[in-house]
């Protein structure tokens, strides 16, 4: 069978090629897709080749997928025709999945909210690693999509108050909707205002901008005994640290939060797997203890998938949660 993905050829260029889905066996599922979700730090990151993201092209990027099974393998026990589910998937409007990496959707739970499993799982594992006791500050810098999830987390975990900080008005806007605390543009005084709202500096810092120059600044703005969680995936070094004023003297605990750093398969308090974390995610959706519609900003056709990317290399500060929409592959704009 002939569908459709989303390819890199090299850096800055997004194309969508034809290919050839194989036939299923075993204990796989052909699953046809409705829609992808772009991870809009990680794939841009990659697609402009920043520093920390692997050098190789072509690339077929995508990790967050929901659709529809079309068929399964003679060993398939979990799923059957029909049901909704969503995997890591590709930006493909076809994909062959091995059951064990499928989760169901529940029944109530809308595509378009569903897709954001995988990334609420990412910014989960971060706000674990946090260990936010009730009542605890927390300050999340960043008002990307991470960003704004982990937010909604650390809020559901207990913190208070909450406040996002980023440099961009349109992003601040978006945490307001998802019910920020408060939120603090970056300007000279914010040392100031954190350590006013917080009584003294955030008990709990989530940096969730992957950029360098935000290190030295989660740091300051944490309290004396608090903790600096590195969720964003760094682009870079970082060399303007005052390790024994910022850190050492005040007694930081610094944790890396990279998604990859977890038990692949038993959990144990305070050890989840990625996929205790990527069902909790669908369960906390379908009970509206966390939102993402209001995070959705555009879609496009699967086929006109340069235009969305176009977004991500312009750096547009409106674009956040970027669908792609696989249910019409009849046109081939955008190849």
């Amino acid at each position: 069978m002939k569908s459709y993905r989303v390819v890199w050829t090299e850096p800055k260029v997004v194309k969508v090629e034809e290919w050839e889905v194989p036939e299923v066996v075993g204990r796989q599922v052909l699953v046809k897709t409705r829609f992808t979700l772009i991870s809009p730090g990680t794939e841009r990151a990659w697609l402009l080749h920043l520093p920390n993201t692997p050098a190789t092209f072509p690339q077929y990027p995508g990790y967050c997928a929901v659709g529809e099974v079309l068929e399964v393998g003679e060993e398939v026990k979990q799923f059957k025709k029909g049901d909704r589910v969503v995997w890591a998937g590709r930006h493909a409007a076809h994909a062959v999945v091995n059951e064990d990496a499928l989760l169901p959707v529940p029944s109530d739970l809308p595509d378009e909210e569903a897709v954001f499993f995988r990334l609420i799982a990412i910014a989960l594992q971060g706000v674990r690693k946090a260990r936010i006791e009730l009542g605890e500050s927390v300050v999340v810098l960043g008002a990307g999509l991470i960003g704004l999830l982990a937010l909604q987390l650390a809020k559901l975990s207990g913190g208070f108050p909450v406040i996002a900080v980023d440099l961009s008005e349109v992003r601040l806007k978006f945490a307001q909707e998802v019910e920020a605390d408060f939120t603090l543009q970056l300007s000279e005084d914010l040392n100031a205002c954190v350590s006013e709202l917080t009584d003294g500096g955030a008990h709990v810092v989530i940096e969730a901008t992957g950029n360098p120059e935000a290190i030295p600044l989660a740091f300051k703005l944490a309290r004396w005994m608090g903790r600096v969680i590195l969720l964003g995936s760094t682009r870079g070094e970082t060399k303007l640290v005052d390790f024994y004023t910022d850190v050492h003297r005040k007694g930081l605990v610094i944790v890396g939060a990279h998604d990859s750093v977890r038990p692949q398969f038993d959990s144990a308090p305070g050890f989840w797997t990625a996929r205790d974390d990527q069902a909790l995610a669908l369960k906390l959706l379908a009970a509206h203890r966390i939102k993402v519609a209001p995070l959705i900003t555009h879609k496009f056709s699967g086929m006109e998938a340069p235009k969305a990317y176009d977004l991500l290399i312009s750096n547009d500060m409106s674009a956040l949660g970027i669908l792609l929409d696989w249910s019409d592959t009849s046109s081939k704009q955008g190849c």
